[in-house]
């Protein structure tokens, strides 16, 4: 890594015309040093923000994101899978909670399960590191943290039991919109920080 923190642009749900503005973007992001996506974005949005900075992009998929089946992103799909970049360890689960026939979107079960399932690649590092993964990468978000009550915009409850298990430093999420800017988009979970990235958020994070 170059220097002491690694910076980490994360954007997610909404397309800003600022991004797709190159100058903007070498102005402002010069020194980022990897894309992170956090759903509900179009392919070529991400692809030209990676193109004009020359950086590589981390996703999950959003319930939108049905086109990736098609033209997927190029970049790393984090859904399951943990995946280490200049010294940060990251872990995604895609989607949102079911609510119509989207193949994106799960129940509170079938999210409970991947949670369980992640066990596999991540006690290894908890047993040595003290926790699994530093930064935990989702769409939705959890269960009464940042969520909303209507059934699209509820949190997954697993997630909860992620964080207390995993201890990730940062759990990242998009999906709850954030025009009004008296909403709570940054809340302290235990040792985790969550964030609600919508639409474009800047993280510095040091490796420990």
């Amino acid at each position: 890594c170059v220097g002491l923190f690694v910076k980490i642009l994360c954007v997610s749900d909404t397309v800003m015309s600022q991004m797709e503005n190159a100058a903007h973007l070498r102005r402002r992001y010069h020194d980022v040093e990897l894309l992170l996506s956090c759903g509900d974005m179009p392919s070529a949005y991400l692809e030209y923000i990676t193109s004009v900075l020359n950086i590589p992009l981390f996703y999950v998929r959003g319930n939108h994101d049905t086109g990736y089946d098609e033209r997927p992103p190029g970049g790393c799909n984090l859904h399951r899978t943990r995946v280490e970049y200049h010294g940060i360890s990251f872990y995604g689960i895609e989607g949102s909670l079911k609510y119509n026939n989207s193949p994106i979107q799960y129940t509170q079960f079938e999210m409970r399960s991947m949670v369980y399932k992640a066990a596999l690649p991540l006690v290894y590092y908890r047993a040595r590191n003290g926790r699994g993964v530093d930064i935990f990468v989702t769409h939705a978000p959890a269960r009464d943290i940042h969520d909303q009550p209507d059934l699209p915009h509820r949190g997954i409850d697993a997630f909860t039991q992620f964080m207390d298990w995993y201890r990730p430093r940062y759990m990242l999420h998009g999906h709850v919109h954030t025009y009004d800017r008296r909403v709570t988009v940054k809340t302290e979970y235990g040792d985790t920080c969550v964030m609600n990235i919508n639409p474009v958020t800047l993280l510095e994070i040091a490796p420990e």
